[in-house]
């Protein structure tokens, strides 16, 4: 196959979001009802080209962070953990959503930036540059298993409106896994600062202290838990504020793959993929459970109550993705540590420890002048690391997994691309529902 890359980058930004459209009916697919159509073709997979390049407008790495932020102690710029660019923005540089790519053949785990090593990422920033954009792809897909995964089609693991498209022969599935565990401790270590100060309540044990009591300014601590001040915050308000932040980083790159697929000529079209362990379960993650009286932190009464009446049921949550002996996507939490104070000092080594984003790596930045960076930047206070620990500690104790409210991985939504059956278009809609990228793509990509 050959990749009209000319055309790729002559074609407009504007054109895509203007031409953009989700489109479902691939090669090989049948409908009934009002839009009845059977396709006299056979199902035609995605090339690993093809695939490669919504990858990489999803997730490809691109530069650096510029990271224009005053790193002045007090100033938060250390908020930031990573400095290797991405296609689409991720808050404070997490990089917190993954991508896993499953076709008829293979399912794989693309690895993101804070996978690589130093070199790895440079080679991969200057393909990006001289504009191969397959070779993130090619170097960075770790193979998890053969075939395809998917959970079932049935309710509620699924839509009823998608089930007649979804997971077809020779689609190309991709499912962004939004890891919420990181990015939630490096949040902690910026608000449980001395700079910021803020407290925070567990609002499902009657607003009590969320392990931070000796913190509190009331005690002579650094955070302000007065109830009147703005710092002061509940467990559900932080969590809910970190999966929001963290779904719109997938939101970001499930654009960017309708805006490729709309420049190479292809279908595509993101769907229902939310639900608690479905699509963990058919990946293979390690999985952990815990009953109903501890999500919700009930007490012994209730828990026996629960118990004889056969209510506290178990509640399945991924903590990990494994393959070949090799750790791919790890909670910060147990067991991936022994226990959430060697998680959140993970966090901290992970930015300031003797390879972290702002000593041993500093160097991967577009920063003139990065040792000057490193000496500017001291590190996090003792007081924002033991008050994020203490908090870390209280959820997980309490609530038996961290984070709390939330599993520490999540989906949301998936992205699936085909090659169309123009035909079934032609029969149904007017001339300008394809556009001439549609068209044109098996004769320009596939010599048809």
């Amino acid at each position: 196959m050959t990749i009209p890359t000319g055309e790729l980058e002559s074609y407009s930004l504007l054109a895509a979001l203007r031409e953009r459209r989700s489109r479902r009916f691939g090669r090989g697919m049948k409908m009934e009802g009002a839009l009845a159509f059977e396709s006299r073709h056979e199902p035609m997979p995605l090339t690993g080209e093809e695939e490669a390049l919504l990858v990489f407008a999803a997730c490809g790495v691109t530069g650096y962070a510029l990271a224009d932020l005053a790193f002045a102690p007090g100033q938060g710029g250390d908020i930031m953990t990573h400095l290797v660019a991405r296609a689409v923005s991720s808050g404070d540089g997490t990089q917190s959503v993954a991508i896993i790519v499953s076709n008829d053949s293979e399912t794989y785990y693309v690895k993101r930036p804070q996978d690589l090593t130093n070199e790895e990422a440079r080679i991969l920033i200057e393909a990006a540059r001289k504009g191969d954009l397959t070779a993130f792809y090619k170097s960075t897909r770790v193979k998890i298993k053969d075939g395809r995964a998917a959970p079932p089609l049935d309710p509620m693991y699924n839509l009823n409106c998608n089930r007649w498209s979804v997971y077809q022969p020779g689609t190309s599935y991709f499912i962004p896994i939004n890891d919420v565990s990181f990015i939630y401790i490096n949040g902690l270590l910026n608000i449980l600062s001395p700079d910021t100060g803020a407290y925070i309540l567990d609002e499902r044990a009657n607003f009590r202290s969320a392990g931070l009591e000796r913190f509190a300014k009331s005690k002579g601590g650094h955070l302000n838990d007065d109830p009147k001040a703005n710092e002061v915050l509940t467990i559900e308000r932080m969590e809910l504020g970190v999966a929001e932040l963290v779904a719109i980083e997938q939101g970001m790159m499930h654009q960017n793959m309708a805006l490729m697929a709309q420049a190479m000529g292809i279908g595509g079209f993101p769907n229902f993929a939310v639900h608690e362990y479905g699509w963990f379960e058919a990946l293979g993650f390690r999985m952990g459970q815990l009953p109903t009286s501890k999500y919700f932190g009930e007490g012994v009464l209730f828990t026996v109550e629960a118990t004889l009446l056969h209510r506290d049921l178990p509640i399945p949550f991924p903590l990990g993705l494994e393959a070949n002996g090799q750790v791919l996507l790890r909670g910060h939490c147990p067991p991936y540590f022994p226990t959430m104070r060697d998680a959140v000092m993970s966090v901290v080594a992970e930015k300031f420890g003797p390879d972290g984003t702002f000593r041993g790596k500093v160097g991967l930045s577009e920063w003139r002048d990065p040792v000057g960076i490193e000496a500017s930047t001291p590190g996090l206070s003792d007081e924002a690391i033991e008050a994020t620990i203490a908090y870390c500690e209280y959820v997980y104790e309490r609530y038996g997994r961290f984070p709390g409210f939330i599993a520490p991985f999540r989906t949301i939504l998936g992205f699936q691309a085909t090659h169309l059956d123009v035909d079934y278009y032609d029969r149904y809609y007017k001339p300008e529902a394809i556009s001439s990228t549609h068209r044109e793509h098996m004769s320009r990509w596939h010599k048809e």
